[in-house]
């Protein structure tokens, strides 16, 4: 594997500046090519290479290689120049109201895609690198994001208290503001713990949500000093549309999957069967592997290119770009998605008898309706299936793949242990995923760090 094809991801930058150039309806160019001309591809090339995994020494030699760190590390620069630019030609340029809208949207397009960067540097327990992730979530106004997506998300994601995870039969509409309100509410919640157990005053420059909110602000003023008044509302503008790309991109990964509450506040670990995967080559360059999330879960340190795909991971019908319109239109979205959920909750019945560990099923899967004869159909196949590959419904394949009975459900982290450790200092070790201890960020909340 070559990080050469990541640099597509470059071509937002390009035709933003391009369509600028061409001016009308061409300031919409990179709208036309997020979403018209990637799908397009993303059908016609299909998965491609897309579908194989590293060996474990590729593994690690593609995690030492420089080349796929300068990928993302050339985005921040990028990014802050393409702010920069944007408000300089909003304040001295003129443009009309198409024109400018076709501006503010191809630039929050191009930020949006910058958050999937500054997702994957956050991750890292490099300095630098979180650094640099921090820089770009506030060319977006979205900073916040840095506490709540790694001690929050990975710890309750696919749980009832998770705001980064949409319910079955939940619209995009009503899961968006439950996203932003809860996401910001959430993080100031765990910096708060964060405080208390460093013995900080909650109003003092210890509070990294406190910068948090008011670097954006003084960034934007430092635009609208620099170029004039109109640069503040078109930097929120901006951020606003790449915030909701984030949030969209939110509701697909992880739409109607539930973790089974294993004892009350404590759920089963996370599998990769709690996250919506991916295999469109195009748009997975375009993203750095972000719809391989499903591995990304399991194994949250692990850089992009180290990413794995399995076959037994829910699958999404299409790529993010594609996904994300249909999430636009909620009807057509729980056509498509709605029975898929329902297939996968079908996979976590150890018996046609519709009981998780006597859970029922429309419990455990907050599902309205099952179809009992196509669902009980399904889970005959599936286990029979699982059966000839391990001998029994409780192997290895059935653990990687979600299926718990009796016997496998005591595979489990207690989350609340998980998120106390989390917001400590020390480097904690939890056993997480399919069965391989790894190493979680737990310094990424230190101050100005």
């Amino acid at each position: 594997m070559r990080a050469t094809p990541f640099y597509l991801a470059y071509l937002m930058t390009a035709s933003a500046l391009a369509g600028y150039q061409l001016g009308g309806i061409y300031t919409f160019l990179t709208i036309f090519l997020a979403f018209i001309i990637i799908p397009i591809f993303d059908r016609v090339i299909g998965p491609g290479p897309d579908v194989t995994n590293p060996t474990p020494e590729e593994t690690e030699e593609l995690a030492r290689k420089l080349s796929f760190r300068l990928v993302t590390l050339i985005c921040v620069p990028v990014q802050v120049a393409l702010v920069i630019w944007g408000a300089h030609i909003v304040t001295h340029a003129t443009l009309s109201t198409l024109e400018w809208m076709g501006l503010i949207l191809s630039t929050g397009v191009t930020t949006g895609l910058g958050i999937t960067v500054a997702h994957e540097l956050c991750h890292k327990r490099n300095l630098v690198e979180k650094t640099l992730g921090k820089i770009l979530l506030m060319t977006v106004s979205y900073m916040h994001f840095y506490i709540e997506h790694l001690i929050g998300h990975h710890v309750n994601v696919c749980t009832p208290v998770d705001p980064a995870t949409a319910r079955l039969g939940e619209s995009f509409y009503a899961f968006y503001p439950r996203a932003v309100i809860g996401s910001f509410r959430s993080a100031w919640k765990i910096e708060m713990g964060r405080l208390k157990k460093a013995g900080h005053a909650k109003w003092s420059y210890h509070n990294q949500m406190l910068w948090f909110i008011a670097l954006p602000i003084l960034f934007s003023g430092a635009l609208g000093m620099a170029f004039g008044w109109k640069a503040i509302p078109y930097f929120f503008a901006q951020s606003l549309i790449a915030f909701s790309i984030l949030e969209a991109v939110n509701y697909l990964e992880h739409y109607g999957l539930v973790r089974r509450e294993i004892a009350p506040g404590h759920y089963e670990k996370v599998t990769i069967m709690h996250a919506w995967n991916s295999a469109h080559c195009l748009t997975n360059y375009f993203v750095f592997k972000l719809q391989r999330h499903a591995d990304h879960h399991v194994h949250p340190l692990r850089r992009y290119q180290t990413l794995h795909t399995f076959d037994d991971s829910p699958l999404l019908p299409a790529g993010y770009p594609r996904m994300v319109l249909l999430a636009l239109i909620p009807p057509l979205w729980r056509r498509v998605m709605d029975p898929r959920v329902e297939a996968v909750c079908a996979n976590w019945v150890n018996e046609k008898g519709n009981s998780i560990g006597g859970q029922s099923l429309s419990k455990h899967c907050s599902s309205p309706s099952l179809s009992p004869p196509a669902m009980d159909t399904y889970v005959a196949r599936r286990s029979e299936t699982l059966d000839q590959r391990n001998g029994t419904g409780c192997g290895s394949g059935a653990l990687e793949s979600g299926f718990f009975n009796q016997k496998c459900c005591n595979n489990t982290v207690d989350d609340s242990q998980y998120r106390r450790e989390q917001l400590g200092m020390g480097a904690n070790r939890k056993r997480s995923g399919i069965g391989k201890e790894i190493t979680h960020c737990t310094a990424v909340l230190a101050p100005g760090g």
